[in-house]
């Protein structure tokens, strides 16, 4: 019996070793890959600066499939799993936890408004990058926000981390304020930008406890690309009438 034990403990823990490495990997992906996407025009000596707007979307859209499939692989024995549990209880898993997708949503709405209060009506910086990259390049923001975006943030910020965190509260808080910070750090203009990272938070919170709950990555990165896929639909409208 305790041969018995130890046996499924050994099991256990090579498991998770095995998937806490994939996590890292994953996380170490996502963030040393974009630095080096200037590489091509480094070694065609190419200057960034005087090619054409549309050569450079071009090159950032190849290498964001390019970024999204090498995750994608790094994942692909437990996304095939997944996403067959996910054809069979797709409803079931979004009857039960599309209200806490709302919850989320309506406390990122109101720590919005009220930061937007504080700072006397300015918008995040993450925001305001979007809305101009948008005027230039619509198609590029909304594959960028409704396709790459949803499905390498919930497979880095959502699946690598469980891996690596199995405690859930740690797992929620850690996924939840890492997702949230990424958003706003690298565009912080003034004290209150800091306290964007509340609403952003608010749904990775959301959607770390629902991946917890079921899962399955698919339920939270379908809820994820549902909303960036419905705020830049009314940002697109908001262009051709405003």
């Amino acid at each position: 019996m305790n041969h018995g034990d130890d046996s499924m403990t050994t099991n256990k823990l090579e498991n998770y070793i095995k998937n806490a490495l994939l996590g890292i990997l994953a996380l170490l992906l996502y963030f040393i890959l974009p630095e080096m996407q200037s590489i091509f025009f480094t070694i065609f000596k190419l200057d960034i600066a005087t090619l054409p707007t549309n050569i450079k979307i071009i090159h950032s859209i190849i290498y964001n499939i390019l970024i999204l499939t090498i995750i994608v692989l790094i994942f692909h024995k437990s996304l095939i799993k997944e996403f067959h549990d996910m054809k069979k209880n797709h409803k079931n898993y979004y009857h039960n936890y599309f209200k806490y997708y709302l919850i989320g949503l309506v406390i990122m709405m109101l720590s919005n408004v009220i930061i937007s209060c504080i700072s006397k009506g300015g918008i995040a910086g993450n925001q305001e990058s979007i809305e101009q990259l948008f005027e230039i390049s619509p198609l590029y923001v909304y594959f960028a926000s409704v396709i790459f975006a949803p499905i390498v943030e919930e497979l880095v910020f959502r699946k690598a981390i469980l891996n690596i965190i199995p405690n859930k509260i740690l797992f929620i808080l850690v996924s939840g304020m890492l997702f949230g910070s990424l958003h706003v750090l690298g565009n912080i203009e003034a004290w209150y930008d800091l306290l964007y990272i509340i609403p952003y938070s608010s749904l990775g919170i959301v959607f770390a406890y629902i991946l917890y709950k079921t899962k399955n990555i698919f339920v939270s990165m379908g809820l994820h690309l549902m909303h960036n896929g419905i705020l830049i639909s009314l940002q697109f409208l908001m262009l051709l009438f405003g």
